[in-house]
């Protein structure tokens, strides 16, 4: 039997509501905390400005874009640059002011439609591009549960297998309320693994004070932190795309039209301004939680806020923060597996749903090129920012499609 589908503007009751909002900050929360941890500053500012980033995300789309907002590890190169060089209140700066930056390409966008995005990216390109953001991402995933470490431990891989299994035969085998919350179960799952196992570490939780304010900082502007950070714009901006044509077609709406991407794109980039303004880090919409939606179809906007909220609460509560970070990286990892898997899939599926014919040379030519620019490792390097993977994949396909849109009409082409 097909499972029920939630869709965006669907009301979910609280008894629903409360496990499926814990499952995506679940889905959200190590990655997120990460890139706070590699900045030197407390989480609990990157937690509250995610949660305040999600709920003004959700008002400014009209409730009818699922995204979840954090923390962006598109800046950490030019971030961490400018950070060691300066301080971390110029990145802050740099942040406010790549933000600004955005909402302003956000109105360009609101003025040129998104006709164009047909043209640079049409599907050939933009199926690879998607599956991209997952596939990219699996070597990270097997590194986060310790699988390409020189020497593997044991003990992570039945942490893994555990976790990675339950996620997997849950969401073929459960029925009813289990079918909608795998990734919760299989969390749970995995971490009583880690615990019989002997890996978890609480010291820090009975450290960590029951309730704490997080730690506000005003940002400081330098014009060279500033022009070693604003590239980044562009890797932000290939990915919001991205992403949002991958959750369009996970719930069969076109958000680049309705809501609009113009409006999807300024909430993205006020929230890491306003992220900037108070001593956190970039915001982005979620991967982790596109791949949540994918695997239970469950796309409202209410669980989103839910997950935001729970995060916002999670910022002031030391203990409670403290706990759930100390859920291993083998089970991070075994639910990344499926979760990024599953973002490549959907790329692909976008692929057959359009039914692109690879009979025409140009269609070949740009899903090929497309693939192996994303995963040969290969970088473009433009000052301080660092293209690589999906986003020069992005890059590379927007070039060519340009290129054989003029060809076409100089009528050059043979394939037309």
């Amino acid at each position: 039997m097909e499972r029920k589908i939630i869709q965006v503007e669907d009301k979910v009751p609280v008894n629903l509501l409360i496990p499926l909002s814990i499952q995506h900050m679940f889905a959200m929360f190590g990655a997120s905390v990460l890139v706070p941890f590699m900045f030197g500053i407390n989480p609990a500012i990157v937690l509250l400005m995610n949660g305040i980033g999600t709920l003004l995300f959700i008002l400014i789309t009209k409730g009818k874009a699922p995204a979840y907002l954090g923390s962006s590890f598109a800046f950490l190169s030019p971030g961490l640059l400018v950070a060691s060089k300066f301080g971390f209140q110029y990145a802050l700066g740099g942040f406010v002011v790549l933000g600004i930056c955005g909402m302003i390409v956000a109105l360009i966008i609101r003025q040129c439609g998104t006709n164009w995005i047909d043209i640079v990216l049409p599907t050939a390109a933009m199926g690879p591009v998607v599956a991209l953001i997952g596939l990219e991402l699996a070597g990270s995933a097997a590194s986060t549960a310790g699988l390409l470490d020189e020497q593997i431990d044991m003990k992570n891989v039945i942490v893994f297998l555990v976790t990675l299994g339950v996620a997997v035969f849950g969401q073929i085998l459960f029925r009813g309320f289990l079918s909608v919350i795998p990734i919760l179960i299989a969390i749970i799952a995995g971490y009583a693994a880690a615990a019989a196992c002997g890996i978890l570490d609480f010291t820090a939780v009975k450290e960590a004070a029951f309730f704490a304010l997080p730690n506000f900082q005003a940002p400081k502007f330098n014009p060279e932190a500033i022009l070693t950070i604003l590239p980044a714009l562009l890797l932000v901006t290939s990915e919001h795309i991205g992403h949002q044509i991958v959750t369009s077609k996970i719930v069969g709406k076109d958000l680049l039209k309705d809501p609009g991407l113009h409006r999807s794109l300024f909430a993205d980039f006020f929230s890491t301004t306003i992220s900037g303004c108070l001593g956190s880090v970039p915001t982005t919409t979620y991967g982790e939680n596109i791949g949540v939606m994918a695997m239970t179809k469950v796309y409202s906007v209410q669980v989103i806020g839910g997950a935001a909220v729970l995060s916002i609460c999670c910022s002031f509560l030391g203990k409670l923060a403290a706990l759930i970070n100390t859920i291993p990286g083998p089970v991070i990892g075994g639910i990344s597996f499926l979760l990024y898997g599953m973002i490549g899939t959907s790329g692909l599926r976008m692929l057959v749903d359009n039914q692109v014919d690879y009979s025409k040379s140009r269609n070949l030519a740009l899903t090929s090129v497309v693939f192996i620019v994303g995963l040969s490792g290969i970088a473009l390097n433009l000052g301080n920012v660092k293209l690589t993977g999906m986003v020069l994949a992005c890059v590379v396909a927007m070039a060519l499609s340009l290129i054989f849109y003029i060809l076409d009409k100089l009528h050059l082409t043979n394939d037309l």
